[in-house]
């Protein structure tokens, strides 16, 4: 079975569909971890590239099968995921009381 991720983001519909044309899932590639279209490269490699400090143009030299807007996806994909799975941080209330 194959597809594309996706999901909602605040962001731009640009970002969006550029996510979700570009990484896409299938069992039969990487064991079904998603990766760049036409690529075996995953998510998770450029993902920690980008974490451990590499510019784009240092993953884009790694890995030559990738363009920048697929590194770009990486990003959006993970802002998005980011977006749907961390909680908000508490909002303090506020006591008229104690604000006199």
């Amino acid at each position: 079975m194959k597809y594309i991720l996706g999901g909602l983001m605040s962001g731009t519909a640009e970002h969006l569909n550029n996510y979700q044309q570009r990484i896409v899932r299938d069992k039969a590639i990487c064991g079904g971890d998603p990766v760049f279209k036409g690529t075996r490269v995953t998510l998770r490699t450029v993902l920690a590239s980008l974490a451990g400090g590499d510019s784009i143009e240092e993953i884009l030299a790694d890995f030559p099968s990738l363009v920048a807007e697929d590194v770009q996806a990486a990003i959006a994909f993970a802002a998005a995921s980011a977006e749907e799975d961390l909680p908000l941080p508490a909002t303090p209330t506020f006591d008229e009381n104690q604000a006199r």
